[in-house]
């Protein structure tokens, strides 16, 4: 392969990275805050590109209208059920909520595949490409890379600078402090699982754009989650950017040298080397910003 040749590897994989960064910052929250490994969010990503998909299909509804109404939707859902069910056993081992999470996740699963079946489905949009330096980058993907960047970059300043960002983040730090301050803890869980449904969903739209969406995709787009917390370091919008700017760029470059069936080998690889040679991933912070 010719310089030019990676170089265009090395696009991909900053662009699918971006789309990673999307799909495990919401999944990184909810871990690094209410210390919940949620094993619903892979089927929480592919039930908003189902959303998308038979939105488009069913209705005409472009999948940029249906975003943000996708992420409200899914907003709400993870509200409730950490309001109703995950709240009344948060505070126990991380087995008990990784458990609970694993049997809801299995009841959306089935209900997903029953209903809308696991034919991989996609929102085509014929958008048509682009060339950059004979750099050739389908619209649709700078779409969703654009997308996914704007999404993640939201979260961040939500983090920072609204109220219930810095409330989240006294939870986090330490949720008895945060009660005595007058901060209503479990609301805040609501809400924090809430935001992390909510990013499920909207990547869910952006890959049903980009990718085909089915239900056999869920336990592979939950491991990326996994792989890139660890790469980039759990709890915070940087580290899952940085961990899915990575994990894009080694898949891509995988995927030329040793063949795309051996790409997500190579991430989880990667993860293993980290997890004893730097636990708490290339970007080292600790903690929700």
């Amino acid at each position: 392969m010719n310089a030019m040749g990676h170089l265009q590897t090395l696009v991909n994989g900053i662009v699918l990275g971006a789309l990673y960064a999307s799909l495990a910052v919401g999944f990184s929250l909810v871990w690094g805050v209410l210390n919940i490994v949620n094993m619903l969010h892979g089927s929480l990503i592919i039930l908003g590109g189902y959303i998308t998909y038979f939105a488009w299909h069913s209705y005409g509804i472009h999948p940029l209208l249906a975003l943000p109404a996708v992420a409200l939707l899914m907003y709400a859902l993870g509200y409730v059920t950490q309001l109703l069910v995950i709240n009344r056993v948060v505070h126990q081992p991380v087995l008990v909520t990784m458990t609970l999470t694993f049997g809801l996740d299995l009841i959306l699963y089935n209900f997903m595949t029953v209903y809308y079946t696991a034919t991989p489905r996609r929102v085509t949009l014929d958008l048509g490409a682009t060339s950059v330096g004979g750099i050739a980058i389908p619209f649709d993907r700078l779409l969703g890379m654009v997308l996914a960047l704007v999404l993640t970059g939201l979260l961040y300043v939500v983090m920072r600078r609204s109220r219930v960002g810095r409330a989240i983040v006294a939870v986090r730090m330490d949720s008895a402090a945060a009660a005595l301050m007058g901060i209503k803890v479990n609301r805040i869980y609501a809400i924090t699982f809430g935001i992390g449904a909510l990013m499920a969903g909207a990547t869910g739209v952006i890959f049903a754009m980009v990718y085909p969406v089915t239900t056999n995709l869920t336990g592979i787009y939950l491991g990326k989650a996994f792989v890139i917390c660890v790469i980039g370091g759990l709890g915070s919008v940087q580290g899952a950017l940085v961990g899915g700017i990575v994990l894009g760029v080694i898949e891509s470059f995988a995927g030329q040298f040793v063949g795309p069936q051996h790409a997500l080998t190579v991430g989880f690889v990667l993860m293993l080397f980290l997890l004893v040679v730097k636990p708490t991933g290339l970007t080292g912070i600790k903690g929700y910003e």
